[in-house]
Formats: structure tokens, C-alpha cells, sequence
């Protein structure tokens, strides 16, 4: 009988790029229920870019993770025991949860997973946050038009290349920004991006934009910043909207990052820059869930995952999102 739970705590804040000495990896007696709640045994686990940040002890929209309490994301697992009426031993469900092989959670925190609808990892990814975190900020930021071109970088990402699906759903010229000829032929051969480029390998971003861009930017999808944003900036039509969805060009860096200012060009040419975070949306996450989950059974979106096996190799896998070692949705396998 298994009666230990490995777990990883957070063990210092990280300055730059997290390694080894970020975490611990410990052993621990399994938790013991409370009212209410439920002890889920982890199956998968994502891992994303927003997680650097709570690293920090840096004000921001999520509290940062604790020193010496285990990390958390979401993950998609079974009920092993509830003491919550609405869920029973045998159950899918999905939360924020633990990196470890168990959690004790609330059930109120919990959503149940149809496994007979779609794959269960699914609800980490294009039927979960990364979804919903494109079908928002694509929509209701963005609120693309037919004949509108949209610009997305890290488009190979989770969240990139379903907004760029859904841009074609709307009709729109997609444009994706990634960092390898893989990912990129993946882009415009599966996923029907009208063109893609490789950021690492263009000698002048801005060029192959305007080549790919003929009629200018009309909606510019932010998942990186940096000079891949610099760079789009500039091309951006007039009335143009931005939904600003992530910066990962700059979550390991040391220092305030300086580069071509561009508010002037943004008020002259009456652009919408909008941050966002996919809670913003919770009261209709719903109504998102139901339209994602019918263009994916209708084969309108796909989706591609990188599965990493085995909890231990957590901290690797998250590392690999800022190596880019990812095409679609980083998860990890938890035994």
C-alpha cells in the first residue's frame, strides 16, 4: 500500500532562470481529508509560463507561491477518497493542485472531467486555461473581423496556436511568430496558418513581416514581448487591437528591460493595448468551455501535446518552456 507522497517545495525565490537549488523534493505522509474535501491522486500536471512569476515575491495578480510549501498548478487526476457530496471515489477532476503524486483540495475547487468526451489531458490545455485564455482574449479583446490579419507570437505554444484556429474560424489572415522549422511547417501544414515565421532564424523580423503582413497588423496577440513585439509594434494599422496574454521574453530577467517606446505611435494611430488574465473571464468560463469543446469534437481545433514522464522531471519540463522545447501543451506525466 502506498503511504508516502513526493512532492516538490519551493525552497528559495529564484534570481534569473530557476535550477536545482529552486526547489526540494521531499517525501511526505499522505494528507488526511478534512470536511469537505477530496484527495485526488495527480495523473497530470501542467506546467506554464506564468508559474515564474509567483516564484517572485514580486505584487502581481496571483499570490506568489509560499517558501517551503509545495508548488501548484493545474492537474488532471482521480478521486481516491471524498469527503464532499459531489464527488465519489473513481472520479476525473481537474484543479489547482499540487506538484505531487497527492492533494487534499476542497471540492468547490474541483470541476469533474468526462473521460468518454475527450482525452483527460485535454482539460489542461484546449479545453482548459490555455483555451479559454485564447477564446477571451482573441474575442472579446480582440474581436477579430473577416479579412483581418492576425499576428500571434508564440504561436506553437497552447494558448498561441488555438487563437490562431479560432482566427480562422472568423475568417482572418494568420500570421504565427515561433523558433523552429517544425514548429512552424506544424503551424501551416495541421493547424492552416496562412504563413509562419522563425524568429531565430530571420535576419529581419520586420521585413518578413511586412512580406507576410502586406495589408499591415490588424490584431497582434502578445504571449512574448521583447524585440518579437518591437518588431510588430511598428506594422500595427490604425484601430488595431492588442491583447497583451504574456511576456516571457523578460519572466527571467534580472534587470528592466529597455527598448523602443511606442505609445506615441499607439495614440496616433488609436491602437487598443489590453493586459489581461483569464480569471477576468470566470463567470463565463461556461459559455467558452461549451464553443471550445464543440470546435475540437468537430475537428475545427486541434491541438498537440509534449508530455514529460515522471514527477520528478517537473522542474525540467517547466524549464523547457523557456528553451522552447515545447510544440503545443508542456505537461508531465505524474506516475
Amino acid at each position: 500500500m502506498v503511504t508516502k507522497n513526493r512532492q516538490f517545495l519551493l525552497a528559495k525565490r529564484p534570481i534569473g532562470l530557476p535550477d536545482e537549488s529552486t526547489y526540494n523534493f521531499v517525501e511526505s505522509d499522505i494528507p488526511e481529508l478534512k470536511a469537505n474535501e477530496v484527495l485526488v491522486r495527480g495523473q497530470y500536471l501542467s506546467v506554464d509560463p506564468y508559474m515564474r512569476g509567483r516564484m517572485s515575491d514580486a505584487k502581481s495578480y496571483a499570490a506568489p507561491f509560499e517558501l517551503d510549501q509545495p508548488l501548484n498548478g493545474g492537474v488532471v487526476g482521480t478521486v481516491i477518497k471524498s469527503n464532499h457530496p459531489n464527488f465519489s471515489e473513481g472520479d476525473t477532476v481537474t484543479g489547482r493542485m499540487d506538484w505531487a503524486d497527492y492533494t487534499a483540495i476542497g471540492g468547490d475547487q474541483l470541476r469533474k472531467v468526462n473521460p468518454d468526451q475527450a482525452p483527460i489531458t485535454t482539460a489542461l490545455h484546449v479545453n482548459g486555461m490555455p483555451g479559454l485564455t485564447a477564446y477571451f482574449g482573441l474575442l472579446d479583446i480582440g474581436q477579430p473581423k473577416e479579412g483581418e490579419t492576425v499576428v500571434i507570437s508564440g504561436a506553437a505554444g497552447a494558448v498561441g496556436m488555438v487563437v490562431g484556429q479560432i482566427a480562422k474560424l472568423k475568417g482572418c489572415r494568420v500570421v504565427g511568430i515561433a523558433g523552429s522549422e517544425e514548429k512552424n511547417a506544424y503551424l501551416i501544414n495541421e493547424l492552416g496558418f496562412d504563413a509562419a515565421i522563425n524568429y531565430k532564424t530571420t535576419n529581419d523580423l520586420r521585413q518578413a513581416l511586412k512580406e507576410a503582413c502586406p495589408d499591415g497588423i490588424d490584431i497582434y496577440f502578445d504571449n512574448v514581448g521583447g524585440e518579437i513585439s518591437d518588431a510588430v509594434f511598428s506594422l500595427l494599422n490604425f484601430h488595431a487591437r492588442v491583447p497583451l496574454c504574456g511576456q516571457i521574453a523578460h519572466y527571467n530577467d534580472t534587470q528592466v528591460s529597455m527598448g523602443p517606446r511606442f505609445l506615441t505611435t499607439f495614440l496616433k494611430r488609436s491602437i487598443l493595448l489590453k493586459g489581461f488574465i483569464v480569471t477576468n473571464y470566470e463567470g463565463r468560463y461556461e459559455e467558452a468551455i461549451k464553443d471550445l469543446a464543440k470546435w475540437v469534437s468537430e475537428g475545427n481545433i486541434k491541438y498537440k501535446e509534449n508530455i514529460v514522464e515522471g514527477l520528478e522531471n517537473t522542474p525540467d519540463a517547466f524549464l523547457g518552456l523557456f528553451r522552447g522545447d515545447n510544440l503545443g501543451k508542456q505537461l508531465v506525466k505524474i506516475s
